[in-house]
């Protein structure tokens, strides 16, 4: 008999059958684009404008981070890049002090409410701050895919670096989501060893 995975076990891990999404175009626009001026509330009880931020950045998208005691959507292990929002959160909480050391911000974004990333943040741990677009201002001005679930409307996984409010990469589909982090870091060196 297959033992299924419980709960924390799909929240912490990657399925080992978790299916590879494929690149359906959806970002190509988003390259050298402007960050609209948007203002997104955040677990450290701030209201933060990514188009305004100097030098370089990492805004990780996600789906949503599951929470104990509450359901994850019917399927949700299925479905091409929905899971693995937690060990992605994580992963960028264990390669922070590599950004922090290169002065590059990082900052989660996915479309749970307010009090949902807060939630995460605090059980997490985490050292960035967590952005909610629940009234999907950011994604609607950025155009960026979604996907719909049990009535959920989310933002598919991506990361968009940006310098000083433009898009100067965007990595999607992103696939595994725990090496996310790392594929961010080796970009950026190799970056900064091109410009030096």
């Amino acid at each position: 008999m297959q033992k299924t995975q419980s709960l924390p076990d799909v929240l912490n891990s990657i399925p080992a059958d978790l299916p590879i999404p494929m690149d359906d175009g959806a970002c190509q626009h988003l390259e050298n684009m402007l960050l609209p001026d948007v203002s997104l509330p955040s677990t450290d009880d701030k209201r933060i404008n990514l188009s305004q931020l100097a030098g370089w950045n990492v805004i990780f998208c996600y789906p949503m981070t599951g929470r104990p005691g509450f359901a994850i959507p019917k399927g949700w292990v299925q479905i091409p890049g929905a899971a693995g929002c937690t060990p992605q959160v994580c992963s960028y909480r264990e390669n922070h002090a590599e950004f922090k050391r290169n002065c590059i911000s990082v900052y989660g974004l996915s479309s749970q409410t307010p009090e949902a990333q807060k939630e995460a943040a605090i059980r997490l741990k985490l050292p960035y701050p967590l952005l909610s677009d629940s009234m999907y201002s950011f994604s609607s001005a950025m155009e960026l895919p979604m996907l719909e679930v049990d009535g959920l409307r989310l933002i598919k996984r991506l990361t968009l670096i940006i310098k000083d409010g433009v898009v100067r990469k965007c990595f999607y589909p992103v696939f595994p989501p725990d090496k996310n982090a790392d594929e961010v870091i080796v970009w950026l060196s190799a970056l900064t060893l091109d410009a030096g």
